[in-house]
């Protein structure tokens, strides 16, 4: 069973996080989210560095099926909000788990090295 994290629980987080009362927390959670709703609305895409990227996808109207009648349905054009989550975010949830480490595109999963050392130089963020 998998626990979801709500918006309250979310403002409760940052709020004991960064020392704000809960209704300077509740604000800031709004006004981010609110200011995400009217870029999307406007079509505009939204792109948060290491986390993913936000965008609008438009799709035709088109004649669908009701499944329980199998009478034909009218579906009508639609907007909607799409999410690429973002190769960092991937990597920090996939390595999340005990013993979880994924090999992605072009990555081989090689078995550990000796004694724990690793031949790969560090990189700007101190990992391998």
């Amino acid at each position: 069973m998998s626990s979801t994290l709500t918006k309250s629980e979310l403002i409760e987080l940052i709020s004991n996080k960064i020392k704000l009362p809960k209704g300077k927390a509740e604000q800031l959670v709004n006004c981010i989210f609110d200011s995400m709703v009217d870029a999307l609305k406007r079509g505009e895409g939204i792109e948060i560095r290491g986390f993913g990227s936000f965008t609008v996808r438009e799709y035709k109207q088109y004649e669908g099926r009701n499944p329980r009648t199998g009478s034909p349905v009218h579906v009508a054009p639609k907007r909607l909000p799409f999410f690429k989550v973002g190769k960092e975010l991937r990597e920090r949830v996939n390595n999340s788990r005990p013993g979880a480490k994924l090999a992605t595109a072009g990555e081989s999963a090689a078995p550990p090295s000796p004694a724990g050392l690793s031949s790969a130089s560090p990189g700007p963020n101190g990992k391998p």
